[in-house]
């Protein structure tokens, strides 16, 4: 049974560009990884704050085994670099220094019980 991850992240609107720059970054990361399905960068609509990165595992092992990874921890680390980078060119978000580009995480997780798809 598929398992479904779901970071929920807390943006303010100033950092939205950045935020979404950072994935575009890291994009081909994942994508390798053991039991990986599917990846989406949800970005808020109407007045919400917080995005939706949205995972999709064949199992919680593979999840769990992708988050003790290389991969993993060198896609936060170029986040991370991206950051500091930013702050010593006074660019990145328009604020001059580097950061995080969320104020808050929260992870969710589910179990795909049903799944649809389009006919061919």
């Amino acid at each position: 049974m598929s398992v479904v991850k779901i970071n929920v992240l807390t943006v303010p609107e100033p950092m939205r560009d950045e935020l979404e720059r950072r994935f575009a970054g890291r994009a081909g990361l994942v994508e390798n990884a053991e039991g990986f399905e599917e990846f989406a960068l949800l970005r808020p609509a109407g007045g919400n704050d917080r995005y939706l990165v949205y995972t999709r595992w064949r199992s919680e092992e593979d999840f769990q085994r992708w988050t003790e990874s290389q991969s993993f921890q060198k896609g936060h680390e170029q986040a991370r670099a991206d950051a500091e980078h930013d702050a010593a060119e006074g660019h990145g978000h328009g604020h001059g220094h580097g950061g995080p580009a969320a104020t808050g995480s929260e992870l969710w997780s589910f179990e795909v019980v049903e799944r649809a798809t389009p006919k061919a």
